[in-house]
């Protein structure tokens, strides 16, 4: 006995065999293997689409239904056959037909054969995505005419009409931009104070583009922001820096919440920012070092024969594919990662640092792939490359410095004194007890000079002996000096003092406020104590005297411990906002300072991508847009 088919998809199909169905409409093969008609259905859905609007659509509710007048006409029989010989009526043998219930087909609509637009409100926020997605993945405007891109948002959902390149260009990216822009500024606008960091670069078809980043506390977190981006078709004067730097500043009107502006050490830039603009200028604590670094290996020949032996096995790897095939089987046949030479760039000391490093690591397999292919190529000798090992564990800790230094999701300008300190006692330690190598111990002295020309006055820049004072990691104890430490705590009491009298701060204290609370209304002395009053009143401290608050608020904040260095400072500030009213005011203007201008420099690095070969045609505009985009967008959704 045949097992009944319940499901409509049955109409399109023939059973085979227990087994398969065969396809009325191309007469195809289908799996029913245990009954399923999922294969089936999916078959009509993908093959014959608009098979199943012929069904019926929908189903009534079951039950019984008023006959005649209505959409549904049922027909229920019912036959009864009494047991013969009697007129009783046994149940046992009472036979009921099935109830047959005939439904009037439902017209199809045409709504069933045209797919419904996207609404409106959805359009818009898949838009948004999609020049979001162009600006986060330096992806070119003509991606929406790309066929594979088309067919993907096709599949993705068919309603959805891609925006022309136009409209992504003239009104999607300035109307985001202007967003991004005005949610930006109004953040900017309610910081305490701002750091400042700008550096300039010229594109691959010789457009100049200047950037400025803006670093503050907000909710006790450090923030990072791209103000502007913009070309410079000017010569790079002071003067012609200086009015630019104080047009964005006005534009922002952050001009009087600007404590430090980080440069790199050229000369129009410093005197911009410390001679025409006023503002605190500090030095980029990464280009610093990178000057340090280089000059210190320039100065040391030996060393330098070294990198020219090294970069021309590289170069030599690179540019042979030969060379570059037989140097992965080497190390595939060592059991080595296969990792390939690196080569540095001149302005960079440590790509120096990593070419030299990389070439250590796969120094057994290139060894046998030179002296099998090339062993002519001057390579190193024994005691060269146990001074190149030598010479990077020298220059390590000021790899790991440099990325330390370049971060700007933490505070690092309260670590520059210490950690300039730092490599100055790693370098002594170095020299007081001389490596192997004569070319090392002459890389080693010249770091030491190179560190102290640079980096031995940084107790003396205020603003950075101020972040320092005021990280609870550190406070005294970053100081070599004691007298640098009593200036920068006479400094930061001042500062703490005048906090405490600004009318936007809490100038009163709820300690004044209660003691003016508990004080009489007359001051009337009686005569018998008026001996009293004459002796103490010196004694006595004014609690409402911003002077006595500074101090008691810069004396607690000593006493108590310091924390891991670890740690964050701002979350410790964040606990103790209440205790500390006027001097967390003053911190929020000193730990906000970034140690370098690295954040301003990584928007060149990004916007070289944008300016790519797919997009070399962009104007500087939106060049500049695409760049504030990208570097705003992730900050401004979290």
């Amino acid at each position: 006995m045949s097992t009944r088919k319940k499901s409509s998809v049955w109409n399109h199909f023939d059973s085979e065999n227990p087994k398969q169905a065969k396809c009325k409409l191309c007469r195809k093969l289908i799996s029913t293997h245990g009954g399923s008609t999922s294969n089936m259905l999916r078959h009509l859905k993908n093959t014959h689409p608009t098979a199943l609007l012929e069904d019926t659509q929908g189903e009534e509710e079951r039950g019984a239904a008023a006959v005649g007048g209505s959409e549904t006409e049922s027909v229920v029989a019912t036959t009864s056959v009494a047991s013969s010989g009697s007129g009783a009526t046994d149940p046992t043998s009472t036979t009921t037909a099935p109830q047959v219930v005939r439904r009037r087909p439902r017209q199809t609509t045409m709504g069933a054969f045209v797919r419904r637009p996207m609404q409106p409100l959805q359009k818009s926020k898949v838009d948004e995505a999609l020049i979001n997605m162009i600006a986060k993945d330096f992806q070119p405007f003509s991606i929406v005419e790309d066929e594979g891109f088309r067919e993907y948002t096709a599949a993705l959902d068919p309603s959805y009409v891609l925006p022309s390149r136009y409209t992504l260009s003239k009104r999607m990216l300035p109307n985001l931009h202007e967003k991004i822009r005005g949610e930006l500024k109004e953040s900017i606008q309610n910081a305490t104070a701002v750091c400042l960091t700008t550096d300039c670069w010229t594109s691959r078809n010789t457009t100049s583009y200047m950037s400025v980043t803006c670093h503050y506390i907000e909710d006790f977190t450090l923030r990072s922001s791209l103000l502007d981006c913009f070309i410079l078709t000017e010569r790079h004067t002071a003067e012609q820096l200086a009015f630019k730097l104080n047009q964005v500043a006005q534009e922002w009107k952050i001009k009087d919440k600007v404590v430090a502006c980080v440069t790199d050490n050229a000369t129009n830039i410093k005197k911009a920012v410390g001679d025409i603009l006023k503002w605190n200028h500090v030095s980029c604590f990464a280009h610093s070092l990178n000057l340090v670094v280089r000059h210190a290996l320039d100065d040391a020949p030996a060393i330098q024969t070294i990198i020219k032996k090294v970069k021309a096995m590289a170069e030599y790897i690179r540019r042979s594919t030969v060379a570059t095939e037989k140097l992965r089987q080497m190390q595939q046949s060592m059991g080595q990662p296969q990792l390939r030479p690196k080569m540095d760039v001149v302005t960079r000391w440590n790509s120096t640092f990593y070419m030299l490093q990389r070439i250590l690591e796969i120094k057994e397999p290139l060894v046998s792939t030179l002296a099998l292919l090339n062993p002519q190529e001057p390579t190193l000798s024994h005691a060269e490359w146990e001074a190149l090992e030598e010479a990077c564990a020298v220059l390590a800790p000021f790899e790991e410095v440099t990325k330390e230094m370049s971060s700007e999701s933490f505070v690092t300008g309260s670590k520059a004194i210490l950690i300039s300190r730092g490599l100055q006692r790693f370098v002594v330690k170095k020299q007081r007890t001389p490596p192997k190598s004569q070319a090392v111990t002459a890389l080693i002295n010249a770091l030491a000079s190179q560190i102290n020309n640079r980096f031995g006055n940084l107790e003396k820049v205020s603003v950075l002996a101020d972040a320092t004072f005021l990280d609870p990691r550190f406070k005294r104890h970053g100081f070599v000096t004691e007298i640098y430490a009593n200036q920068t705590m006479s400094r930061v009491e001042s500062q703490t003092m005048r906090a405490g009298t600004q009318p936007s701060s809490p100038a009163v204290s709820e300690e004044s406020e209660d003691a003016a609370a508990a004080r009489p209304q007359s001051e009337t002395v009686p005569e018998f104590w008026a001996d009293f009053e004459e002796r103490v009143t010196n004694l006595r401290p004014d609690v409402q005297s911003p002077q006595a608050v500074a101090l008691l608020e810069v004396k607690g904040y000593l006493s108590e411990q310091l924390i891991p260095r670890t740690a964050d400072p701002l979350q410790w500030w964040k606990a103790r906002a209440q205790v500390y009213k006027n001097l967390c005011t003053v911190m929020k203007t000193r730990l906000c300072i970034v140690a370098t201008s690295v954040p301003s420099e990584r928007i060149f690095s990004k916007t070289g991508q944008i300016v790519s070969d797919r997009r070399s045609h962009l104007t500087t505009d939106k060049v500049c847009q695409l760049a504030f985009l990208n570097a705003n967008l992730k900050k401004t959704n979290k």
